[in-house]
């Protein structure tokens, strides 16, 4: 979902955000990126200004009219659901998934972002334990987070781990007071650690996609020892993947 921000308070939760999905991913020049409920566009734009090459879905195609008014065609722009993407196996170095909407079915949704994936994924949400939750301070919750589905550290490691066990997560949260104090209190929030804590309003994970065991991408094909530069297989051959 990740629509554009529209408050002052708003463009200061967007820009944590950012900063922390920036850190999480380290994307690089010339990645190809997805971006799964791309909304109207506010992380495509993000991303292509990083430098990668980018494609977004969103089950609305109103929302895909607003971001190709955006982007114009600096962008590849389909509609699809979150749980069924319209991609071939191993098509993308980079899957992300920001603030996807609550009706989103959130293990099926991260099994597909496996499966198009060749290198690392990240999801970004709303914590169902968040300090002012936690403390009944409220959350004053800002447009930014309407709609969206509301997870925990603990479920979304959960989710991830049951479809790759032994894969390595990076995590970390930001926004830690509530949101009707911002960007008053943005002093404290950028002097508080943001790495493994557990208590800010929005989560964000990030993982790398692993092989262990093969399926087959095309039928007609024969399993493939060559890897693009990065050791990435080919698109088109058969892989090796845990939990799938």
């Amino acid at each position: 979902m990740a629509n554009e921000p529209g408050t002052p308070v708003e463009y200061y939760i967007d820009r944590r955000e950012k900063e922390l999905i920036q850190n999480l991913l380290k994307p690089v020049d010339g990645e190809r990126l997805l971006n799964v409920g791309c909304g109207t566009g506010n992380y495509l734009r993000f991303f292509r200004e990083r430098g990668c090459s980018v494609t977004g879905t969103s089950p609305s195609q109103h929302m895909l009219d607003m971001a190709r008014e955006k982007l114009g065609q600096r962008a590849d722009l389909c509609q699809g659901s979150y749980e069924d993407l319209p991609f071939s196996d191993n098509e993308f170095d980079i899957v992300a998934m920001i603030l996807p909407h609550s009706g989103c079915n959130i293990r099926k949704a991260i099994n597909e972002m496996i499966r198009v994936c060749r290198g690392r994924i990240v999801v970004g949400t709303v914590n169902r334990y968040s300090a002012s939750s936690l403390y009944g301070a409220g959350t004053g919750t800002s447009n930014r987070y309407e709609a969206s589905l509301v997870s925990s550290i603990p479920g979304m490691i959960k989710t991830i781990r049951s479809a790759l066990s032994d894969t390595s997560i990076q995590w970390g949260s930001v926004i830690f007071f509530p949101q009707r104090w911002y960007p008053a209190i943005s002093f404290l929030e950028e002097r508080t650690p943001v790495m493994k804590n557990p208590f800010g309003s929005f989560i964000g994970l990030a993982f790398p996609v692993t092989y262990t065991h093969i399926t087959i991408q095309d039928p007609l094909g024969k399993i493939s020892k060559a890897k693009p530069a990065g050791g990435y297989p080919e698109p088109g051959a058969a892989r090796r993947r845990t939990g799938r």
